[in-house]
């Protein structure tokens, strides 16, 4: 044996030591140094060592491992292309815990593709918040366009249109909706899909291999609500019409179908682009959600799910 390998395995045999005093006998890293006669940066290197070498084998109990089970049962159960659950906090009312880094980090992977790609953006809080989690990034090759219109009710900038946002973050070519939320009447939705600036960039988002979109009930706090896009009156028909769940305004029933009426026939958002040839990833948890989250689903609005494993448990319920 030469130096050089009685020098690897003797380091090797030293990241093994440090494995098992750190995670079998549950030593801190001071006290491998001390028994090991070594510095702590030195115990410390060892022990990831022991980790990236593959001599220590980690098992994934609860929570973690039954997320890991809870998403693979999603996939197998609606078809996904894409299935992650992250652990709930019974504690918490947050809608946006752990989505947030969990859908930055699929929108980071999305985008570290050297093939030039067309990412599509829809619109929420979630998304909001996974797009705030997102690391500063250089991707001019890849385009980013908003599936959602950018201009709010009272004419000023739509809150949770992120477009902008990801398009600083990134450094991706940006193509955003210059168009309100919903228009005035079906006519005017129709003249203003027609012009030719607005025609490309629907086309553009046609053609988006990954999408991003949000779920929004429809309850008495829905969001089309609480954020002025549909007066109380809509949201009580949309209600009796059996509304359960909306994205990028399109709102729909419990099978997953669009409904005809006021609302739909003013969305001046694109159509969510087709699964048939990409994955359309939805960021939402939550009971209150999870009759929408399930329409979309069941009826493969969507291929792909970010939630927490509260809302995974009640959709494979």
């Amino acid at each position: 044996m030469s130096a050089r390998q009685e020098t690897t395995t003797s380091r090797l045999d030293d990241a093994a030591r440090a494995g098992w005093l750190y995670y079998v006998a549950g030593n801190t890293q001071e006290e491998i140094a001390t028994k090991m006669g070594i510095s702590r940066q030195s115990a410390q290197r060892l022990v990831s060592l022991s980790v990236s070498e593959g001599l220590v084998k980690v098992r994934l109990d609860h929570p973690i491992g039954r997320c890991m089970d809870l998403a693979e049962r999603l996939r197998h159960r609606y078809g996904l292309e894409l299935s992650e659950v992250v652990p709930s906090d019974p504690a918490s009312t947050s809608s946006t815990l752990g989505l947030a880094e969990a859908g930055a980090a699929e929108i980071e992977r999305c985008l570290k593709s050297a093939e030039p790609t067309i990412v599509a953006i829809g619109t929420g809080r979630t998304l909001k918040a996974a797009i705030e989690q997102l690391q500063p990034m250089e991707c001019p090759h890849h385009k980013v366009v908003s599936l959602t219109g950018n201009i709010a009710p009272d004419g000023s900038a739509a809150f949770y249109n992120v477009i902008f946002n990801v398009a600083d973050t990134v450094k991706a070519r940006s193509f955003p909706m210059p168009l309100p939320v919903f228009a005035s009447s079906a006519s005017e939705r129709e003249l203003l899909h027609a012009q030719p600036m607005i025609a490309a960039t629907l086309d553009l988002a046609a053609r988006a291999s990954t999408t991003f979109v949000g779920v929004g009930h429809l309850d008495d706090d829905a969001p089309l609500l609480l954020d002025g896009f549909i007066t109380r009156d809509e949201q009580l028909e949309l209600a009796r019409s059996g509304a359960v769940g909306e994205i990028c305004g399109w709102v729909y029933d419990a099978e997953g179908r669009l409904i005809d009426g006021p609302t739909n026939a003013r969305v001046a958002s694109a159509p969510i682009p087709t699964r048939e040839n990409g994955v359309v990833i939805a960021l939402a948890m939550g009971r209150r959600k999870a009759a929408a989250i399930r329409a979309a689903l069941t009826s493969r609005l969507i291929n792909g799910l970010i939630t927490d494993e509260a809302t995974a448990t009640l959709l494979l319920a």
